[in-house]
């Protein structure tokens, strides 16, 4: 007898719809399967086997053979064990074939029949809503993150036995057999409107810095904080989160099916309600920044995807882990390749650093800084010229002393440069509401020749500035984004000359 029961698997952040095919047939008993199947996949049999046996079903001593289809799509992890069990219930007469037609299953078995949670649930019943599937039954752990998508209707099982109950019972007899999920993605992000966060108004001092970020969280550009320690470098950044315009619905599904595949959703978070922030150690490898490894999954610069990748200490990570950013950076993705397959993760972030002006901190104070021009030049030798061509914005931070700290009276708050933020964003928006892109940022050549024009005085200050201060191709175009920003914050039509000369303000390190 053969049975065909929907299911699917990750590719990336994407997700492809599967038929797992199960066939049982008289012949030498065995239990084969195939399908292009990692060894995760291949465990499935025994995890099978042994659950139906604890729930009460030995397996005839039958032939059956498994195949995930299509045969050419590399298949991972252990979602893939629940639909194979049910095909088998199926094959040996134990509910009606058409009880799961238009019914995707996903969940991985426990040798007791506990239907235990997985990784991806979200994109692949957002594929199965794409799709027309009717139903998906997944683990009630994972009932949370797959009901938010909508168009489809979404049932969370705890054991196998309640998923065979619910396919052997009639139509007026199914409700409360499964629980139905009910979560409705507009409610989460109007919570979240309301959740606290880092406030700016504790940041004293430091001016230049917090306008910096408030240009820098206006456009979506990339930001570099420099100075002595304790001088509240990472203090504004971990505040810049707060001050971008809060997930719409598209970005905060797109953000979470990513954390779906990490295996960052919960039930009590089955959804990413608040722009991420990523702040990863110097010591990671490249495959944990990236994406990778042996079971290929997003790295640090995804899970910033919509957020802020904030990088501490930043040359004290490895070169070779520094110039892996060079790509995803400017191309808003990471394409890993491996011997059975290609995937994309996006990586669409807005970079933050920090780092000290020299080895021991305190360079350009030469009443401290102990640093000979040599070791200077070694510490600063860390970064590559075509990585500090990639961010826009450079911004030094002074110490602020004690009588000034306690002095210091609390600055704007967040909410207040929320507001200024949010209406240069809402600029940006309908200038680029029939392109592909939404912030200055993220503009193309072509695209600057037609929202960057400069009137002649301007032109000369910009030609003034390339030329003396030998500018690349690149910083001179990251300079007119800048310089748009600071604009649109402004209310401006178009840049001004005080515009571009704040934006070369905030182009150069000092030393």
């Amino acid at each position: 007898m053969f049975r065909s029961v929907l299911t699917g698997c990750l590719c990336g952040v994407d997700a492809n719809i599967i038929h797992a095919e199960v066939d049982v047939s008289t012949g030498l008993p065995g239990f084969s399967m195939v399908g292009s199947l990692s060894n995760e996949v291949k465990e499935a049999r025994e995890r099978v086997q042994v659950a139906l046996k604890n729930t009460d079903f030995d397996l005839p001593p039958n032939k059956i053979t498994i195949n995930l289809s299509p045969a050419d799509i590399r298949k991972d992890g252990t979602c893939f064990d629940l639909p194979i069990a049910v095909g088998l219930l199926g094959c040996f007469g134990l509910f009606e074939e058409e009880r799961i037609e238009g019914v995707l299953f996903l969940g991985e078995l426990g040798l007791n029949g506990e239907i235990k949670p997985v990784n991806g649930v979200l994109p692949i019943v957002k594929a199965a809503a794409k799709q027309g599937i009717r139903e998906c039954i997944v683990p009630k752990r994972n009932l949370a993150e797959g009901s938010v998508i909508p168009g489809i209707i979404v049932r969370g099982a705890e054991h196998i036995r309640q998923v065979l109950e619910f396919l052997q019972a009639e139509e007026e007899e199914k409700k409360g057999l499964l629980v139905t999920g009910e979560c409705r993605l507009e409610d989460f992000l109007k919570q979240a409107e309301n959740s606290c966060s880092l406030d700016f108004a504790e940041v004293k001092g430091q001016k230049m810095a917090k306008r910096a970020a408030e240009i820098a969280a206006a456009g979506f550009h990339n930001l570099a904080l420099s100075g002595p320690p304790s001088a509240g470098k990472s203090m504004i950044a971990k505040r810049i989160p707060g001050i971008l315009p809060k997930l719409t619905i598209q970005e905060a599904l797109d953000v979470s099916a990513i954390y779906s595949v990490a295996g960052l959703l919960t039930e009590e978070m089955p959804i990413v309600t608040e722009r991420p922030f990523q702040s990863p150690h110097h010591t990671i490898s490249g495959a944990a920044l990236v994406g990778g490894g042996s079971k290929v999954r997003p790295g640090a610069i995804s899970l910033a995807h919509k957020g802020v990748l904030f990088l501490d200490e930043l040359t004290e990570f490895p070169r070779s882990i520094l110039e892996n950013l060079r790509q995803p950076i400017e191309d808003k993705r990471v394409n890993i390749v491996r011997v059975h397959g290609s995937y994309v993760f996006p990586t669409d972030f807005m970079l933050v650093c920090a780092m000290n002006p020299c080895k021991c901190g305190f360079y350009p104070d030469k009443n401290k800084c102990t640093c000979t021009e040599n070791e200077l030049h070694r510490y600063r030798g860390k970064l590559s010229g075509p990585l500090i061509d990639r961010i826009d914005m450079y911004v030094e931070t002074q110490r602020v002393d004690l009588r000034s700290l306690s002095k210091m009276e609390k600055g704007e708050s967040t909410a207040v440069i929320r507001e200024r933020v949010s209406k240069a964003r809402g600029l940006q928006e309908r200038r680029f509401r029939e392109l592909p892109f939404q912030f200055n940022s993220q503009m193309e050549v072509q695209d600057i020749e037609r929202f960057c024009h400069l009137e002649e005085k301007e032109k000369r200050l910009m030609e003034l500035a390339y030329n003396s201060l030998e500018l690349s191709a690149r910083t001179y175009h990251r300079v007119l984004k800048v310089s748009r920003t600071i604009a649109d914050l402004e209310g401006e039509e178009r840049i001004l000359e005080r515009h571009i000369s704040e934006a070369l303000a905030y182009r150069f390190m000092k030393g």
